[in-house]
């Protein structure tokens, strides 16, 4: 069954870009279940049933909530990078100053300003995530630097050669087989992880993030 991929796109990112954002004081009758990010690769897949084996080996049976949606990642190039894009991008502090690009996802427009801001994310230790308005893009010898825009603040980020740069693709239930790659925003659960969205890898192009 082939989802509609805008409805999906627009949910799913949403989770995965207010994945980010820092937790707010709250009242504990409004607390929200605590935000997990799954990332590694299909073990099997049934019905509402996602097995995975995680980044660092463990097997995840992942509960798949009623209507969870599902998108995958096209392999982009850091050239498609223009001023006025939204883009989502883990990167980390550069000894020499600034931040460096660890991966960019060139978000579509209907997503432009969903979670905007710059957020600690945990793609590796010490790494962020910024969600912002690319401001200006400029070419140098070993790749590219941005200037991005968040909430009238501003954030320069080198993006190096090799850099993986994304942006969404539709997906199909039939891309959820053995040995695919997915990333999972998903929420705990006293049974388990339970998942309203999922990103899937597809041509060989895996997400990033």
């Amino acid at each position: 069954m082939i989802k509609n991929i805008l409805p999906a796109l627009v949910l799913g990112l949403t989770a995965i870009a207010s994945a980010a954002l820092p937790a707010a004081p709250v009242h504990s009758e409004d607390q929200k279940p605590e935000q997990i990010h799954i990332r590694g690769s299909i073990v099997s897949y049934g019905g509402s049933a996602l097995k995975v084996k995680t980044r660092e080996g463990e097997a995840v049976d992942v509960t798949l909530a009623d209507g969870w949606k599902l998108a995958s990642v096209a392999s982009a190039a850091v050239t498609d990078i223009k001023p006025g894009d939204f883009v989502g991008i883990a990167s980390l502090p550069s000894e020499g100053g600034g931040d460096g690009a660890l991966e960019v996802l060139i978000f579509p427009p209907a997503m432009k300003g969903v979670g905007e801001g710059s957020y600690g994310w945990d793609l590796k230790p010490n790494s962020s995530m910024t969600n912002a308005t690319v401001a200006d893009a400029v070419k140098g010898v070993d790749g590219r630097t941005v200037t991005v825009s968040y909430h009238g603040k501003e954030k320069k980020i080198a993006i190096p050669d090799g850099t993986p740069v994304v942006t969404i693709a539709p997906a199909t239930n039939d891309d959820l087989v053995p040995g695919a790659v997915v990333f999972i925003p998903a929420e705990k659960a006293a049974s388990g992880p339970l998942a309203h969205q999922v990103l899937v890898g597809k041509n060989g192009v895996v997400p990033p993030m």
